[in-house]
C-alpha cells in the first residue's frame, strides 16, 4: 500500500519527504495518516489499497474528461492552451471568441491549431490534445473565451501575464527607505487609545518632512466583531476588508462635538493606559458610530448615500456576507472561547441557506450598519493614501497580506468548498522557532482554488494591493507549498500549489494596480524557490539578523553583500527590539515562558548571545558607522552596559547596505524593550499586538532620539 500510496501523493501534491530550516537541519518523512487524511481532503480516495489503485487511475484520466481547463495562465510572449477533442473532431472548423472582462472589448484574434502526439481512449472513444496558440498580440488581463469546436461552444477564461511583477519608478532611479509602522501601536493625543486612519495620515506627512517614501503597514483586514481581544493582524475574518477599530470617529462626516460630551475622562484613561485595551476602545467606537449611523440615516444626504451604495454595490455579495457573518456572530457567540461558526444552528453554517436569508431580512438595519463601518474605514484610507500622492511620497503604502485566515471566518463561511477542511497552515521548525508553529489558518484547496479561476485568491489579491504602493507578501513560499496540519494531530506535511500559476496571477494584478511585490521568505525555504521570484522580479524580505554567515553562526554580512532587490530591516514585530536584544530580555522571557526547556539551554542561548554581541560590534566597527561625538567606549562585556548610539550605528549600517529599500522600526529608534509579538504564545502569556510606542506623534519630530537616529539614516539614504 505504502508504494502506491506514495505515489499517488506525488502525483496529487502532498510532498511525502522533507526537511526543515532549523539550525541543525532535520529530514522528515511525512506520517502516512497524514497523507491518507490530506489525500482524501483533496478530493482523492485513498481510504485502503483498492481505493488509492482506483485514484490512480481516476487521476490520469482526469485530464481526458473535459475538452477546456477552467482556466489558462499564461505568459504574454507564449499564448497558447490545450483542449481535449475526440478524435472524429480533429477536422471540424475551429473558433476563438475572447472579450476582455475589463474593458468588455472583443479581441479579434489570429491562432494555430497543433496536433500534439498526446491521446487517450475512455470507453470507445479516442481523445487527441490539440494545442491552441494564439499569435495575435494580448494585454495583460483577463478574458473570457468561448473555444468553438463545429457547432459546439467550450468556455474558459485566458489570463494574460507579464513577464514580471510590477517595479516602482524610484527603486529603479536608486535606493529608498521609510519605516514598517504598526499602526495600532501609534499613541497620539487626539485618537481614543489606538492608532487610526488619521494618525496615519499625520505619519505621512512626519514622512514627507523627513524625506521618507514608503511606509510598510502591519495587515489592517478585519477581526472578529464580537471579541475585539482576538488582536492578531495575522488571523483576520476576511482579508478583503478593513478593522472598523482604525476608523477616527471624530473624522466621520456625521460626527458632532457633543458625540462625545461626557466621554473625556474615559478616552484620556485609553489614551494613557501601557497596553491597547481592544474591547474598551473598540466598543466605545462602536457605540459612537452607531449614533453617527442613525444620523446618517435620517439626514439623507445625497452625496454621503450615493457613495455609500455605490460602494456596496461595488463590494457586492462578499461585503453583504461579512456584515451578515459579523451579524450571526454578535447574536450567537456569546462565550468566544467556545465559539466559530461551526457551533451555530446547522441552518446557519450554510451562507446560502433560507435559514440564512431571512436571518438577513429580519437584521436588516443591523447589517447594514456593519456594511456602513466598512464604507467609512474604506472612505477614511482611501483620504490616507491621497495623502501619501498630495506629499510626494515615491512608494507610499507598504501592505502586508496575510498568508492565511482564521477558520472562524468570514471568507471560510461564506467559500467552505475553496478551503482544505480539518486542517490548518503553520511551519516545520526553523532558526527563529526551533519548536514549529502551529498557526491553524484555512489554507486553499489548491484544485478547488484552480477549478474556481483563481478568483477568490484574486480579489485578495486585489483588496490588499489597491491604493498601494508595495505588497508584502506573508510567508510566500506558500505560492508553492503550505505545511498543512491536521486539526487532531502535531504533525504535517507540505501541500503543492500550482506555482507557475499562483507566480503569474500575482504578475498580473501587480501590473494591473502598479504595485511592487515583496515575498516574505524567512523559514524553510525550497531549493531554487528565491531564484524564481528574483526570475519574476519579486523582491525579498532581509533583516539584519538573518543576515549573517554560517546559518546565523558567523560574522554579520557587509552592506554590500545585502541582496539589492531586498526591503531590508533590523527585524521584525516578531523579533526582539534592538534594546531587548543587546540585554537578552528575550532569552529570560522565553525560559519563563517554558519556551526554552531547562536552564543549562538557557545559558547557553546567553553564551550564543555574547558571542553575537561581539560580532555585531565589530561590524559596527568595522564599517566605521558609530556617531562622532558618541563612539564606542567599552567592550560591554556580557552585555553589562548598553552602547550609547548603538541604534545610530546599526541604523546608519543597514541603511548602507546594497538594498533598495530600508524600513526603519520605530520600536528601535525609541529604545522600546518588550516584544511586540511572541511567536507560539496568545495573550494569557503575553500581550501580544497591544504594546504602545513610548513616544505620542505629536511629540515624535522633537524626540532626540527620533532625530538622532533620522540623520544617521539619512547620511546613507
Amino acid at each position: 500500500m505504502e508504494e502506491n500510496l506514495w505515489k499517488l501523493a506525488d502525483k496529487v501534491g502532498i510532498v511525502t519527504h522533507f526537511s526543515d530550516a532549523g539550525i541543525c537541519r532535520k529530514n522528515y518523512e511525512a506520517d502516512e495518516n497524514t497523507v491518507c487524511f490530506l489525500i482524501e481532503k483533496l478530493g482523492f480516495k485513498a481510504g485502503n489499497a483498492a481505493e488509492i489503485e482506483k485514484s490512480l487511475e481516476d487521476f490520469d484520466k482526469k485530464r481526458w474528461q473535459k475538452t477546456l481547463n477552467s482556466i489558462y495562465i499564461v505568459p504574454q510572449n507564449n499564448v497558447e492552451f490545450d483542449a481535449v477533442v475526440s478524435e472524429a473532431n480533429e477536422g471540424v472548423d475551429f473558433a476563438l471568441v475572447l472579450q476582455n472582462r475589463d474593458t468588455k472589448v472583443k479581441e479579434d484574434v489570429s491562432f494555430e491549431v497543433i496536433t500534439t502526439e498526446e491521446n487517450n481512449t475512455i470507453g470507445k472513444t479516442k481523445y487527441v490534445k490539440l494545442l491552441i496558440k494564439i499569435t495575435s498580440a494580448l494585454d495583460v488581463g483577463y478574458y473570457d473565451l468561448v473555444f468553438k469546436v463545429g457547432t459546439k461552444n467550450y468556455k474558459t477564461v485566458l489570463a494574460v501575464a507579464p513577464d514580471k511583477c510590477y517595479e516602482n519608478p524610484a527603486l529603479s532611479e536608486g535606493r529608498i527607505w521609510g519605516y514598517a509602522l504598526q499602526l495600532y501601536s501609534v499613541r497620539s493625543e487626539r485618537n481614543w487609545g489606538v492608532g487610526d486612519f488619521t494618525d496615519l495620515k499625520n505619519f505621512v506627512r512626519i514622512c514627507s518632512s523627513c524625506g521618507a517614501d514608503v511606509i510598510g503597514l502591519n495587515p489592517l483586514n478585519v477581526l472578529p466583531h464580537y471579541f475585539p481581544e482576538d488582536a492578531s493582524p495575522y488571523a483576520s475574518i476576511s482579508r478583503l476588508f478593513l478593522n472598523p477599530i482604525y476608523i477616527d470617529v471624530e473624522s466621520v462626516p456625521e460626527f458632532k462635538s457633543e458625540d462625545k460630551a461626557g466621554l473625556e475622562e474615559e478616552l484620556e484613561n485609553l489614551r494613557n493606559s501601557e497596553l491597547i485595551r481592544y474591547t474598551e476602545v473598540y466598543n466605545l467606537k462602536i457605540q459612537v458610530m452607531e449614533k453617527l449611523f442613525a444620523r446618517f440615516k435620517t439626514e439623507k444626504n445625497k452625496e454621503r448615500t450615493a457613495a455609500f451604495e455605490a460602494f456596496c454595490k461595488e463590494q457586492g455579495e462578499e461585503l453583504f456576507k461579512l456584515a451578515v457573518f459579523e451579524c450571526l456572530n454578535e447574536e450567537k457567540c456569546r462565550n468566544p472561547y467556545v465559539c466559530g461558526w461551526n457551533t451555530w444552528e446547522e441552518e446557519y453554517r450554510n451562507s446560502n441557506s433560507l435559514a440564512v436569508r431571512q436571518y438577513a431580512k429580519d437584521h436588516a438595519d443591523r447589517i447594514e450598519f456593519l456594511m456602513f463601518l466598512q464604507f467609512e474605514a474604506a472612505r477614511q484610507l482611501a483620504e490616507a493614501s491621497r495623502m501619501v500622492v498630495d506629499c510626494g511620497l515615491k512608494m507610499g503604502f507598504y501592505n502586508d497580506l496575510a498568508v492565511g485566515v482564521s477558520k472562524d471566518s468570514s471568507e471560510y463561511w461564506t467559500d467552505p468548498d475553496v478551503f482544505i477542511h480539518g486542517a490548518g497552515a503553520g511551519a516545520p521548525p526553523d532558526a527563529f522557532f526551533p519548536c514549529g508553529q502551529k498557526w491553524g489558518l484555512g489554507a486553499f484547496n489548491p484544485y478547488a482554488l484552480k477549478e474556481r479561476g483563481y478568483e477568490p485568491f484574486i480579489r485578495i489579491l486585489r483588496a490588499n494591493m489597491k491604493s498601494a504602493g508595495a505588497l508584502r507578501i506573508d510567508h510566500v513560499m506558500g505560492l508553492m507549498r503550505l505545511y498543512i496540519i491536521p486539526d487532531n494531530s502535531k504533525l504535517g506535511t507540505y501541500v503543492l500549489y500550482n506555482f507557475e500559476d499562483m507566480l503569474n496571477i500575482v504578475a498580473i494584478e501587480s501590473h494591473l494596480n502598479k504595485c511592487t511585490v515583496v515575498g516574505e521568505s524567512i523559514g524553510n525555504v525550497p531549493e531554487g524557490f528565491l531564484d524564481k521570484l528574483k526570475e519574476k522580479n519579486i523582491y525579498s524580505l532581509s533583516v539584519l539578523w538573518a543576515e549573517r554567515k554560517d546559518a546565523g553562526w558567523g560574522d554579520f554580512n557587509s552592506p554590500s553583500e545585502y541582496p539589492v532587490k531586498a526591503f531590508t530591516s533590523v527585524g521584525t514585530h516578531d523579533m526582539a527590539p534592538l534594546r531587548m536584544w543587546w540585554f537578552g530580555y528575550d532569552i529570560e522571557q522565553q525560559r519563563r515562558l517554558g519556551m526554552i526547556e531547562n536552564d543549562e539551554a538557557k545559558h547557553q542561548a546567553y553564551h550564543k548571545r555574547e558571542v553575537d554581541r561581539w560580532k555585531l560590534l565589530f561590524a559596527l566597527d568595522s564599517n566605521g558607522v558609530w556617531p562622532e561625538d558618541n563612539q564606542r567606549m567599552d567592550n560591554y562585556i556580557y552585555g553589562q552596559g548598553y552602547p550609547q548610539g548603538i541604534e545610530e550605528a546599526v541604523h546608519r549600517f543597514v541603511s548602507r547596505s546594497a538594498s533598495k529599500v530600508f524600513l526603519a522600526q520605530p520600536e528601535d529608534i525609541l529604545h522600546v524593550e518588550k516584544l511586540q509579538n511572541l511567536p507560539g504564545t496568545d495573550r494569557d502569556k503575553h500581550p501580544n499586538w497591544r504594546r504602545k510606542l513610548p513616544v505620542t506623534l505629536e511629540k515624535l519630530e522633537g524626540d532626540i532620539a527620533y532625530i538622532r537616529n533620522i540623520n544617521a539614516i539619512r547620511r546613507e539614504r
